[in-house]
């Protein structure tokens, strides 16, 4: 017998790390090989370098945009990969937002206090998503049903925090301010010497923001492409054969709805930390529909479509409402309608699936 008979046969850090690393590429996901990779770099040194080329104003409205991409990804994971359509996504948005606004109202942003305000305030929205999936999918709603749902949860709470405009309606030195919503609280403030380092809309929030695009992306990727991920399509698929199969159905569904909501309210935390206010409408009938239009032309099936469907989307809605705003909403719906019809994956999924028949092609 010789000394490696007797070592275990588990594992290795590295061998761990290779395989956990190796979920980037996978069947739940499109793009793989080289190329996909030195264009996904490519794309975020452009992203990098852009904070360089361009005014602070301008900085800061894009990293607006990248707020809104954690809310289509998490949509993404609930609608496309789960199979639920939900419209509960700007409810889970507005509670985080309106927890970061109570607890920096109260506590302030000194020591990096704000850092454990976005923490907290996530963990209280994905917490009240993971209530609301509980209830529903332990309750056996399914299908059309779910909609109805959150839809309901979401009109439900915009009702309500727009009636508390009397000043009894605060918490601590928080004032809820009704259908105006809460304002004056303080942005993302990062522990510095000789003081906290403040990140107001401009080149180190967007550095912040597109940091955190990049790793909630990549940690996407993995998730999607572990078992946990490839059970979530099998249930999108056929959940009765995947109960036969022995898996939970109702806690994979409510997992998903809890990640989507965790998602959903760090856009909320992001978007109140950017403008330092956050108010009802947020949570408005509007705001529930459009995140749906973002991830259906991206494709709802592919975290790459949804997160670049979704920042062409974001780009085209911009330019329309300053060069034609009455048109926006329903330029918006009649792009919904053209994907539904002519290309229910996503007008991105099926660029990219013609690309790749292009490049096929190209291959003796």
């Amino acid at each position: 017998m010789t000394p490696t008979d007797l070592t275990p046969n588990t594992p290795g850090p590295r061998s761990t790390l290779t395989r956990f690393l190796s979920r980037l590429e996978g069947p739940q996901t499109m793009g793989r090989g080289p190329a996909f990779w030195a264009a996904f770099i490519a794309a975020v040194a452009v992203a990098a370098a852009y904070p360089l080329l361009a005014d602070s104003w301008t900085v800061g409205n894009t990293a607006y945009f990248l707020i809104w991409t954690f809310m289509a990804m998490g949509l993404g994971v609930v609608w496309g990969y789960a199979g639920a359509l939900s419209f509960g996504q700007t409810a889970f948005f507005g509670v985080a937002g309106y927890a970061y606004g109570v607890l920096t109202l109260n506590f302030g942003a000194a020591y990096g206090f704000t850092l454990v305000a976005l923490v907290a305030s996530v963990g209280i929205g994905a917490l009240f998503a993971l209530v609301i999936g509980y209830f529903m999918f332990y309750g056996r709603i399914q299908g059309v049903f779910i909609g109805i749902v959150t839809l309901s949860v979401t009109l439900v709470l915009e009702t309500f925090m727009a009636q508390t405009a009397a000043p009894h309606w605060r918490i601590g030195d928080a004032r809820l301010n009704g259908f105006n919503g809460m304002s004056g609280m303080p942005p993302l403030t990062l522990p510095w010497p000789g003081g906290g380092l403040e990140l107001y809309p401009g080149p180190a929030l967007f550095y912040v923001v597109l940091g955190l695009v990049v790793i909630c992306y990549l940690g996407l990727r993995i998730t999607l492409n572990s078992r946990f991920g490839n059970v979530l399509v099998a249930i999108r698929e056929n959940p009765h054969r995947v109960g036969m199969l022995g898996y939970d159905v109702r806690l994979y569904q409510m997992l998903a709805f809890a990640i989507g909501g965790g998602f959903a309210a760090l856009s909320g935390v992001l978007y109140t930390a950017w403008g330092q206010y956050i108010t009802p409408s947020s949570m408005g009938l509007t705001s529930a529909a459009l995140p749906i239009v973002w991830v259906a032309v991206g494709g709802r099936r592919d975290i790459t479509a949804t997160l670049i469907g979704t920042l062409v989307v974001l780009a085209g809605f911009q330019l329309l409402t300053i060069y034609g705003s009455q048109y926006a909403l329903v330029v918006m719906g009649a792009l919904l309608l053209v994907t539904v019809l002519a290309a229910p994956e996503g007008l991105i999924v099926a660029a990219m699936k013609m690309i790749g028949r292009i490049f096929q092609r190209s291959k003796p």
